[in-house]
């Protein structure tokens, strides 16, 4: 019998957690569709494997069985994928770099450039990822290092408990507004005066991500609307500009995305941004990433200002 590795993470993050929603944060999926994993397993195994109940998920004496075994079972077949990817890439002599939005900025140049002097034959392959997932394609190993937004300091966003992570830079959030809209006109805006606004927003999967750009933890209590959920820049855009809602913003995006419809403003109340460089702790000793990480520190500090 076949059993598909993502039916065991499923169950793994399930299992960890205790909890059907937290899992389904961590792991970017919707809740039911969890559940629906969760039960496919228990038909192919032919056993229960949890405990339904108000209070959580608890494990029955098969599913504590299965839980002690998968997290090794899934973290070797994890290493065999990442040596048969990473094998294939070092072939090609081709770094893959996932980001997210404009990536760190104006230093994303200086940065594949530095790389490109440090490694002659070698190519940076900049592959953007979705909101949906914050690793910008390290959790499913589609990328060997990634340019990622960061939520507040003491929070992670999905998947970043098993990367390690290096903060380059910050840069302010500001809002982006319709142009139409009353508080288009003013030079800088007050966090508090958009806390009644419907907000543009990534998928509610990614959990802390999420909250961090809607300023969840700096609104007083002050409920969150949600007037649209993309997770495309375009699609982005698009809500905004159509008046489905506004939205936080690092200041670069308006530079990087401006478009008719669309006014970017200054906020007060609201911390900053954070750029960083992620990796798999299995590339802490792979000299061609860890060469890439370099060029980011070194690179990356005027990634928040325009330098």
């Amino acid at each position: 019998m076949d059993v598909d590795t993502r039916l065991l993470r499923s169950f793994t993050a399930v299992a960890e957690d205790g909890s059907l929603t937290r899992a389904a944060q961590r792991l970017f999926v919707s809740q039911p569709a969890l559940t629906k994993q969760i039960k496919q397993l228990e038909t192919l195994l032919g056993v229960p494997l949890f405990v339904r109940s108000r209070s959580g998920m608890a494990l029955t004496a098969a599913g504590r069985a299965l839980a002690e075994r998968a997290p090794s079972l899934l973290a070797e077949w994890d290493a065999v994928l990442h040596a048969t990817r990473g094998a294939a890439s070092r072939a090609a002599r081709v770094l893959r770099v996932g980001f997210l939005a404009s990536a760190a900025n104006e230093a994303t140049p200086r940065i594949v450039a530095a790389f490109s002097r440090r490694r002659p034959g070698w190519r940076a392959e900049m592959r953007q990822a979705t909101w949906a997932d914050p690793t910008a394609g390290l959790a499913t190993g589609s990328v060997d290092v990634a340019l990622v937004r960061l939520p507040s300091p003491g929070q992670e966003f999905p998947g970043q408990e098993r990367l390690r992570v290096e903060v380059l830079a910050t840069e302010p959030r500001w809002v982006a507004l319709p142009s139409a809209h009353p508080l288009a006109g003013r030079e800088v805006i007050a966090f508090r005066e958009l806390w009644d606004e419907p907000f543009v927003t990534a998928p509610a999967e990614t959990g802390p991500w999420r909250d961090y750009w809607l300023a969840a933890d700096e609104r007083a209590g002050h409920p969150v609307r949600v007037g649209a959920v993309t997770e495309q820049p375009d699609d982005w855009l698009s809500a905004i500009a159509n008046g489905h809602g506004i939205a936080l913003a690092p200041e670069s995006a308006a530079r990087f995305y401006a478009r008719p419809g669309i006014t970017y403003r200054p906020v007060t109340g609201v911390s900053p941004s954070r750029i960083g460089v992620a990796w798999a702790p299995g590339d802490d000793a792979n000299p061609v990433v860890q060469e890439f990480v370099r060029c980011c520190r070194e690179g990356g500090a005027g990634a928040g200002d325009g330098a």
